[in-house]
């Protein structure tokens, strides 16, 4: 027994009607604003770890006038810990070309949704299904999960061609009507049900067809890439500070927008601690005491992992280090609300609790 398209969207709406997830932050009057800032945050992120984010995010911007008007380091740093911060950017930016050019409404068209910042077919298929019920199918990791294994899709969802078959069958998967609730449920059943590793095949409404279940193929499907070598990178963390006990403040730059932590504020990075040193003189000035060493810093990215050696440096400014649009002084007692790294914010925790390293 296979399941066809229509029986499958019936047997997942009846599912869901029972155990759907409908209390979710984004789920209480979910416009077209509120589900776009929902579908963004859940790129690649949990949604227990979503839920507080969003939050926060909603009651300091709780429409796409507000996001827009907001300075971009207010954005970041109501993202700080979340990872992927180009999506906080496409964000901001997003929201200010709609106010610019749509009126501050979004486009009820996939593909205008799409020519927008940091939008792509399948969160523009979410936007509209989820927040006027128009029928878009959707392809997000989550549903890629769940038609690989019921529909025995094999393959890289990644490739172009695996890709088509799995829009095509999410196409012909996705009903006429109960739009909204069909593409909640098969997000939901993805998330809890079908997970990516040990699935709940005994609960699943649709294992008796489910090609992986009948077949025993759940770690087969969906494909895998290729894994590839994982570098690992490792650098000098300057950590110069200016001040007393009590108002000690680091040195920060702006990182390049594009590239590792684009847009955010870090203390410069050098390739050895000879090189921070000397480049500290030059630009800072003398240090008043001995650097101090601090416990590396471990950092995992999508395709790389990075190690930062934290070099600790009292330094006494010269006149001309002042604040600008690249470099500030952050006030590690009363911290502006800037764009971080997690890794650095978690750091400045730190020596805030330490007022007297360095």
């Amino acid at each position: 027994m296979k399941w066809h398209a229509q029986q499958f969207s019936a047997r997942l709406l009846d599912w869901f009607a029972l155990h759907g997830r409908r209390n979710l932050p984004w789920q209480r009057n979910p416009t077209a604003y509120r589900v776009w800032v929902s579908e963004v945050m859940l790129q690649q992120t949990q949604v227990a770890t979503v839920i507080p984010y969003y939050e926060r995010f909603i009651a300091r911007f709780p429409d796409v006038e507000s996001l827009a008007s907001a300075p971009l380091d207010e954005v970041l740093h109501l993202w700080t810990g979340l990872g992927y911060y180009a999506r906080a950017r496409n964000l901001h930016a997003c929201a200010q070309a709609i106010v610019a050019n749509h009126r501050g409404d979004f486009p009820p068209n996939l593909e205008i949704l799409m020519a927008l910042p940091g939008i792509g077919r399948s969160t523009a298929g979410a936007i509209l299904a989820l927040s006027s019920g128009q029928r878009q199918p959707i392809l997000d990791g989550n549903v890629k999960r769940v038609l690989a294994r019921v529909f025995g899709i094999a393959g890289n969802p990644g490739s172009s061609t695996v890709s088509a078959a799995l829009w095509a069958q999410s196409d012909a998967c996705t009903p006429a009507a109960n739009v909204a609730e069909y593409t909640q449920a098969i997000m939901d059943l993805g998330a809890t049900v079908c997970t990516r590793s040990r699935p709940a095949c005994v609960m699943c409404p649709l294992n008796a067809g489910c090609v992986a279940a009948v077949e025993g193929r759940q770690a087969e499907l969906p494909g895998r890439r290729l894994r590839r070598f994982r570098p690992s990178r490792e650098a000098t963390l300057l950590i110069a500070q200016s001040g007393g006990h009590g108002s000690i403040a680091v040195f920060l730059e702006r990182r390049p927008a594009s590239g590792l932590w684009g847009g955010l504020w870090s203390p410069p990075q050098f390739a050895s601690a000879r090189e921070a040193l000397d480049w500290c003189r030059k630009e800072l000035g003398e240090a008043c005491s001995e650097f101090r060493v601090l416990p590396p810093i471990d950092h995992a990215f999508t395709h790389f992992d990075l190690r930062l050696n934290p070099l600790s440096v009292r330094c006494q400014p010269t006149t001309e280090v002042r604040d600008g649009d690249d470099r500030l002084w952050y006030p590690i007692e009363t911290p502006p609300r800037i764009g971080l790294p997690q890794p650095i914010r978690q750091l400045f925790e730190r020596l805030r609790e330490q007022q007297g390293l360095g």
